[in-house]
């Protein structure tokens, strides 16, 4: 039975989305972010004691991404974005309360499990609450902002880090991403959260193991499912890995250290821009997202290989396109998932991307050891441009993202 949305109440849509912007900007407004690889180096860490870190931080977020969102369809999904932040919190005190190699590891197991909390239960969340409101085709306007608001705690946490590192030192800056953490859990008790009703067409009334059964086999079993949770992670993998390299290629353009954090905020300006264009992106059919993620490799090799400052811009478009490109391919997914296992299946798609950057990283490092950072993003571009090919040279010209997901918000909440 095919049911008609109905006009939106604003003040539910309203509360709704203001919650998930200050969610997002608070979970990202965190002071530790731009200080803690200074911080493992001052207290004594070798560079790998602090790579084996990173190590631990990715395989702590595959071990508990499909789990937790096998909890969150099971338990509550506003309860896991309660409580992610709390773990992460306690990873940042451990930290500053026991500065060493040991308390460091335990904190990335801690921020790894929280990041998996939010990973999956977010999306599943915001587009159960929408379908429910009848505004399911708000869903990618409401994440690419959500997104942006992300950012913009990202770019606050690097302006405000210094000066109160300059303050309080370590200790402070703990404090600030301590208390930030807090208020996003206060913040996110306001989710609103709906429980589903029975549907015969759904996978019922499942336990937390049946949950993820169910989801496993949505993605074994249903090719359009799979093939949107393989675009998400070929999407949001590259330019994730490559983010964390970027200060690299800008010292290889000959800036000085001082100029660095400048031209990142080129970067930073177009992930912003490219996640409000979210609304306009839905428009794009198979060939215009083929193109949007052509452009994407493109801009990243060509601004990669200038060689100059001035190839950040180029690169700001790239990480711009692409942002515009992980929120639209998340939309594509979210319309194909059925049933009860919304947050295992969005986790699945996490748990790929993870795999997909620790194989970039290796990727990358290999190539840059040879070649050069610049090479080394010009050929990690690669997949974009491959993915692109596929999608032009598809017989069948499925939209990129679902022009009608007033037609996907029929099969009801779930």
């Amino acid at each position: 039975m095919i049911r008609i949305a109905s006009r939106v109440p604003d003040p539910a849509v309203r509360r709704l989305t203001a919650t998930l912007y200050g969610y997002a900007f608070l979970s990202d407004l965190v002071l530790l972010y731009p200080l803690y690889v200074v911080f493992f180096a001052d207290t004594g860490l070798s560079v790998g004691e602090i790579s084996s870190l990173f190590v631990i931080w990715s395989a702590a977020g595959i071990l508990f991404e499909v789990p937790s969102g096998a909890w969150a369809d099971v338990v509550s999904r506003r309860l896991l974005l309660c409580l992610a932040p709390l773990v992460t919190a306690a990873g940042y005190a451990l930290w500053v309360l026991v500065p060493s190699y040991p308390a460091f590891a335990i904190g990335f197991l801690l921020w790894g499990a929280g990041g998996a909390l939010v990973s999956g239960a977010l999306e599943a969340l915001v587009w159960t609450e929408l379908d429910r409101l009848g505004a399911v085709g708000r869903y990618a306007r409401v994440l690419g902002r959500a997104r942006t608001a992300g950012v913009l705690g990202v770019v606050l946490s690097g302006v405000l880090a210094g000066p109160v590192l300059a303050v309080g030192g370590y200790p402070a800056v703990a404090v600030a991403s301590v208390l930030t953490c807090l208020l996003a859990t206060a913040v996110a008790a306001r989710f609103p959260e709906t429980v589903p009703p029975a549907n015969p067409d759904d996978d019922g009334d499942l336990g937390w193991w049946d949950t993820l059964r169910a989801g496993v086999a949505q993605v074994r079993t249903r090719p359009p499912v799979r093939a949107a949770v393989l675009l998400v992670a070929v999407v949001a993998a590259d330019w994730g890995a490559l983010d964390e390299y970027t200060p690299l290629l800008a010292l290889d353009t000959g800036v000085g250290a001082r100029a660095v954090p400048l031209l990142l905020l080129l970067l930073w300006a177009g992930v912003t821009i490219g996640g409000l264009l979210a609304p306009a992106g839905e428009r794009l059919g198979s060939r215009g997202y083929a193109a949007l993620l052509g452009l994407v490799a493109v801009a990243l090799a060509g601004g990669a290989l200038i060689g100059h400052p001035s190839g950040f811009v180029l690169l700001a478009v790239a990480f711009g396109a692409a942002q515009l490109a992980t929120v639209l391919a998340d939309v594509r997914l979210q319309a194909r998932i059925t049933g009860t296992s919304r947050a295992t299946v969005t986790s699945l798609a996490g748990m790929a991307t993870d795999l997909l950057i620790i194989g970039t990283y290796a990727c990358y490092g290999i190539v840059a050891t040879a070649a050069g950072n610049a090479v080394a993003f010009a050929v990690t571009a690669g997949p974009y441009l491959i993915v692109a090919l596929v999608l032009l040279s598809s017989r069948r010209r499925p939209s990129a993202v679902p022009t009608d997901v007033t037609a996907a918000a029929a099969r009801g909440p779930n």
